[in-house]
């Protein structure tokens, strides 16, 4: 669980922007996005595969 510790004097906006980035870090969005639907295992291999060759790709261009 993602906890933003704040002293008397810290202003709401920079908890957000803590929370944020701290959820950011975690990955908890795109963990959240990804298992809104199942995806079955043949379809994965195939996804992390593209993406794999994706930065593959990339990588050889610089």
């Amino acid at each position: 669980m993602i906890e933003v510790r704040l002293d008397e004097s810290d202003r709401l906006e920079h908890a957000l922007k803590l929370f944020k980035r701290k959820v950011q870090k975690a990955g908890l969005l795109k963990e959240l996005r990804q298992r809104r639907h199942y995806v079955k295992p043949s379809a994965a291999r195939q996804l992390k595969a593209a993406a794999a060759r994706r930065r593959r790709r990339r990588s050889k261009e610089n």
